[in-house]
């Protein structure tokens, strides 16, 4: 019985011991499996390794590194040893490192690759608790992978690991996992094994009796959504493949013939619209099958699967177009599980409708993240819904619609941080999520935006930005928005184009261009865009509509800052970021020079002021 997260080893010493490939990497372009019996020796290896330079029941060990088989070992191994595993993302700035490393007090901490150590190296002297840190990668002059597990065989011993492991209890704390901070410093959200193992053994459910054998991972499993799922993949003894990155998503994914991933909307939705322009550059009646497959998979829904005379049309569209979607993803693809935002319900229709079954979930970190999800049975998913509680999960919602939970997936609390804890439970223990929802048929979840990111104009009108976003992204010619407007008399957004889409309407209609920057500035493609912003209008009450934008000049992303680590917009650091550009649509001026502060004068973290 799996009551403890590194219980799940013991699976692979009984039920699936003869698993040859309960992960894979690709490494000098090959797939390269590890075997259960690898798996719990590398694992073990860890353990012995981490018991040698000290590691205590409660001591905090760190990772900064991608996905790969290796996190595994060190996730398990850490586990085991009665460690509190702090997983971090790569990407983080320096100030967060410092906070993180020493608010946690972190003892040992595990460097993925060179890249990442040169980025975090001017921290390390600056932390008072650190024992020991590993560079995985080999680099001359430091300690690497084979130290730790020379060190790790050195010291094997079975029976101290054997009752050390038995002393660990299931309401014991196994993972600090520490937000963003966009809006503040880091919080270190306090997780128990109980809590973790709560939501994965639940999910599991969902997938009873459904025959997946291969997952192909490449959210980062320094997030718990992907982490919650990599634990029930090796719950169910699905085997799980790590994507060498989002670039080679698709040629991954043709490789490695998938049954199942689980992805953010972003990366639905860049999915979707490589299929639609490779729709729009068919010639004669191919086009037209197409667009006539496309607009039956979007009027897809369970109901009408009754009717002979759909069933029929949709075999058809099978036949001579869907069939070619599924070959794109290696073939074998039957269900991808959407979370980390709203999916546009159009595009989980036709992605049922050409035989890849979307499901949506909802949750956070602070929740192991499951609180709600669409499954399988009849009934089990409406479109538009992130589906109904997950069993166990108890939902309510308050006056104003914030959602609010209790169940054995509600974090222990937050790490040193009384005063946040004090703000999130209420006197019934009731954790409040900050997100906005409404219960449709009275059992449906469907969330409608974030209680923080909900604004209001000068005119004293509320505005749901994230749905506005979602209706603007549904037009191929945009990948990707952010509206704005708070206090000031009207809507405005910040726009990214689709410019992979763009590239062949320019060739069509014979607009010559150098750049993507050059793209985005010519007057025939702001026209287009203006368009498409016009007929979303018509859709909006007046006080929603978006009366002015920019188009950006490049694509967001991760590294350039615009993008969280799960694809998600950083609303406060792109305000700043862009206040040049934001102020400019409200005929405002920025007048960059800082503030001078007096001594006593504490700074604000705004480096411009705003004149009317």
């Amino acid at each position: 019985m799996v009551t403890r997260i590194f219980d799940l080893l013991h699976l692979y010493r009984g039920t699936y011991a003869g698993k040859e490939d309960v992960f894979a990497s690709k490494s000098q372009g090959k797939w390269v499996n590890i075997s259960a019996s690898g798996y719990i020796k590398q694992a073990d290896c860890v353990s012995y390794a981490l018991m040698a330079l000290g590691i205590c029941p409660g001591d905090r060990v760190a990772t900064i590194m991608g996905n790969s088989p290796l996190w595994n070992f060190l996730d398990m191994g850490i586990l085991q040893t009665g460690g509190v595993h702090v997983p971090v993302y790569p990407t983080l700035s320096i100030e967060n490192y410092r906070f993180i490393f020493r608010d946690a007090r972190v003892r040992v901490l595990f460097i993925g690759c060179r890249a990442a150590y040169q980025r975090i190296k001017p921290v390390l002297n600056e932390l008072p608790d650190l024992q020991a840190y590993f560079v995985l990668e080999k680099q001359k002059g430091l300690k690497d992978w084979s130290d730790l597990i020379r060190l790790g065989r050195k010291n094997s011993n079975k029976e101290l690991l054997g009752s050390i492991r038995s002393a660990i209890r299931p309401e014991d704390l196994a993972t600090l996992i520490y937000t963003s901070g966009t809006t503040g410093r880091p919080k270190g959200v306090m997780l128990s094994h109980f809590n973790m193992v709560s939501n994965f053994t639940a999910v599991s459910q969902i997938l009873d009796g459904r025959e997946v054998n291969r997952a192909l991972s490449f959210l980062p499993l320094c997030h718990v959504y992907e982490r919650m799922l990599n634990y029930m993949y090796q719950y169910m003894g699905i085997s799980v493949y790590y994507a060498e990155s989002l670039d080679r998503l698709r040629e991954n994914m043709r490789e490695v013939r998938p049954e199942m991933f689980c992805a953010v909307p972003r990366v639905i939705e860049k999915s979707y619209a490589t299929i639609l322009r490779k729709g729009r550059n068919l010639k004669g009646i191919q086009k037209l099958i197409f667009f006539w497959a496309l607009n039956l998979g979007h009027r897809f829904d369970f109901h009408l699967t009754r009717r002979w005379a759909f069933r029929l049309k949709l075999l058809l569209a099978d036949r001579l177009v869907f069939r070619h979607w599924r070959r794109a993803f290696g073939d074998r693809l039957k269900i991808i599980v959407s979370g980390g935002a709203p999916l546009h319900p159009k595009l989980a229709r036709v992605f049922w409708a050409a035989g890849i079954q979307v499901i949506e979930g909802y949750g956070l970190t602070e929740t192991s993240p499951v609180i709600a999800v669409g499954t399988f049975e009849q009934g089990g998913v409406r479109f538009g819904t992130v589906g109904r509680p997950l069993p166990g999960v108890e939902l309510k919602l308050a006056e104003d619609g914030e959602i609010l939970v209790k169940g054995p997936n509600v974090m222990m609390g937050y790490y040193n941080r009384p005063d946040r804890n004090a703000e999130v439970f209420d006197e019934e223990g009731w954790f409040h999520t900050g997100d906005i929802g409404e219960l449709v048929n009275g059992q449906y979840l469907k969330i409608t935006d974030r209680k923080k990111e909900i604004f209001k104009t000068s005119l004293g009108k509320y505005i749901a930005p994230q749905v506005i976003e979602n209706r603007i992204k549904e037009s191929p010619f945009i990948e990707s928005a952010m509206v704005i407007g708070e206090n000031r008399n009207y809507p405005s957004a910040l726009i990214v184009p689709n410019f992979e889409y763009l590239r062949s309407w320019c060739e069509a209609k014979g607009i010559e261009y150098s750049t993507n920057a050059e793209m985005s500035k010519t007057e025939l493609v702001i026209q287009r865009i203006q368009r498409e912003i016009n007929e979303l209008n018509e859709t909006l009450d007046h006080t929603w509509q978006v009366r002015k934008f920019i188009l950006m000049e490049k694509e967001w992303s991760v590294e350039s800052g615009e993008l969280s680590p799960t694809l998600k917009v950083r609303r406060t650091y792109m305000q700043e970021k862009y206040a040049a550009l934001i102020a400019g649509m409200y005929g405002e001026q920025i007048n960059y020079q800082p503030r001078r502060r007096g001594r006593k004068e504490k700074k604000t973290g705004k480096g411009f002021i705003r004149k009317k």
